[in-house]
């Protein structure tokens, strides 16, 4: 989907992101948007409005509907356009490399990104593109609680929401937690460092037990500052010589939620499951489950770590030299849900598939 926006995004120009976004901003009212909205939007003449439709529509960034009436909606490819532009503007992206991973509601692409103040390399960076509109609306707004019971949503505000929820979520726990730093975020789509390592699930530990301790003070931080990650297993943890990170927080909970308590049990079981199955090691759930909720009361008792106001201060991690750890070689599988897979690659590898695909800025 990616490689048909990059085909034509280089000659996008100003008009045709205006044109574009007057359609995202027309279907916040209308399923299909009348071109006579978009005149408004746009101040075009109608018949130089037309001809960028039509151009819009033959580079598949724009779907046209004739019935009832004549209208216009923006599919994943006219978003792309719209966020990458944003993030070329903001200089938070200068290029843009290949898909390393897709999911049922996501898809990843490696990018590049220019040090700041032009001091240093271009180092590798990640942009997180959501997908909830490909599922069921329905299903959607019933097991993603920040939609509410809003009757009338596009894919378009579920795909903003998610990313938008994600990335805040993220800026609040880091660096506190062990999560991707985050970047930048326009519309459905984040910008944020690449994960170290690979993903728990496709990996064999030397020392396992270790890096389950790691994960289970990652959530026993992450609980302290009021968040549950919801969403928690070994397809969204990634293991590396320094440490873990998790990823994938937009289905996060507060501990105010009336299933709090059982979504934390289902996040640390799923973990605890995995490394019984693998490696045999067993931990009881009601004790972890305990100390994870402790380091909350002691917060409290202490006025630290409130969970509305997140200061920015380093936790000390237990030292470990990583040369225990080994990457067991595996063929790519698919995964149910949302689960991704995320491919290791080098910056020299993104460099050259990134250079083939610059994005410039346009005005």
């Amino acid at each position: 989907m990616i490689d048909e926006v990059l085909k034509v995004f280089n000659k996008l120009d100003a008009k045709d992101f205006r044109v574009l976004t007057g359609i995202e901003t027309g279907m916040k009212h209308f399923e299909w948007v009348p071109i006579e909205e978009l005149n408004k939007y746009t101040k075009l003449p109608f018949d130089k409005l037309e001809y960028r439709l039509k151009k819009l529509v033959r580079d598949k960034l724009v779907v046209r509907t004739t019935q009832p009436y004549e209208g216009f909606q923006i599919y994943f490819e006219g978003y792309d356009a719209l966020a990458l532009n944003a993030f070329v503007k903001r200089k938070s992206i200068s290029a843009i490399g290949d898909e390393i991973g897709v999911g049922k509601e996501s898809v990843i692409f490696e990018a590049v990104r220019q040090p700041e103040l032009a001091i240093g390399e271009p180092f590798p960076v990640i942009i997180k593109f959501h997908r909830e509109g490909r599922t069921s609306f329905k299903q959607i707004k019933r097991v993603r609680e920040h939609l509410g019971e809003r009757e009338h949503f596009s894919w378009i505000y579920a795909a903003r929401l998610a990313a938008q929820r994600e990335y805040e979520i993220m800026s609040k726990l880091y660096p506190q937690v062990s999560v991707p730093k985050p970047l930048d975020q326009n519309r459905h789509a984040i910008v944020m460092e690449l994960a170290k390592g690979s993903l728990l699930s496709k990996t064999k530990l030397v020392a396992p037990e270790w890096y389950l301790d790691e994960i289970l003070k990652q959530v026993k931080i992450t609980y302290s500052l009021g968040v549950i990650h919801a969403d928690l297993s070994e397809y969204n943890i990634f293991v590396s010589e320094d440490g873990v990170q998790l990823i994938d927080w937009p289905q996060y909970v507060t501990p105010d939620h009336p299933h709090a308590d059982e979504i934390l049990e289902r996040d640390v079981s799923n973990i605890l499951t995995h490394f019984y199955r693998k490696y045999n090691i067993k931990k009881e759930l009601r004790e972890v489950l305990e100390d994870i909720k402790s380091g909350t009361k002691k917060s409290t008792d202490n006025g630290e770590n409130d969970s509305e106001e997140v200061e920015n201060e380093e936790f000390e991690e237990e030292g470990y030299d990583g040369e225990d750890f080994e990457a067991e070689s595996f063929e790519a599988e698919k995964f149910e849900a949302e689960e991704f897979e995320a491919e290791k690659f080098n910056s020299e590898d993104l460099k050259e598939a990134s250079s083939k695909k610059e994005i410039n800025n346009r005005d």
